[in-house]
């Protein structure tokens, strides 16, 4: 029998790090969040932008600009072209649908661009149907 080895003696634990280190960084993110976001309320409320706070009218004059530059050949297509496409008509039907909840005036339109985009949604075409609400929403467009 062999004697035994005595073991090495186990390596001393990394001294924890104090308490208070933890709660100054903890504190300094909190208040860099703070004074971030209170730098960014006061820009904008300084920077004099309106067009969040327009209103109705503003919103349907958004979404039938919208509208103008969607093309729905261009849907489909990969890359850029496509989304650009894709989110003019998102963003068409969401500013519709708020200027109609803020206006009662614009919900024909909301109405329309809604009936084109659940019309392409059952059929996955711009079918004459899809394409006579767009354009019934293109004619109330042209009237504002």
């Amino acid at each position: 029998m062999q004697p035994q080895q005595p073991h090495p003696a186990p390596a001393p634990a990394a001294p924890a790090q104090p308490r208070n280190r933890t709660r100054t960084v903890a504190l300094s993110l909190m208040a860099g969040l703070v004074l971030g976001v209170a730098g960014t309320g006061a820009a904008w409320a300084l920077s004099g932008d309106t067009a969040s706070a327009g209103g109705p009218a503003e919103d349907a004059q958004a979404a039938c600009r919208a509208l103008d530059g969607f093309d729905p050949a261009k849907y489909t297509e990969k890359g850029p072209v496509g989304e650009i496409a894709l989110n003019r008509y998102a963003a068409a039907d969401a500013l519709s649908a708020s200027a109609a909840a803020g206006d009662a005036r614009y919900a024909p339109l909301a109405q329309a661009v809604r009936g084109s985009r659940q019309r392409h949604a059952v059929t996955f075409e711009f079918n004459a149907e899809v394409k006579k609400e767009l354009d019934r929403a293109r004619a109330f467009c042209e009237d504002l």
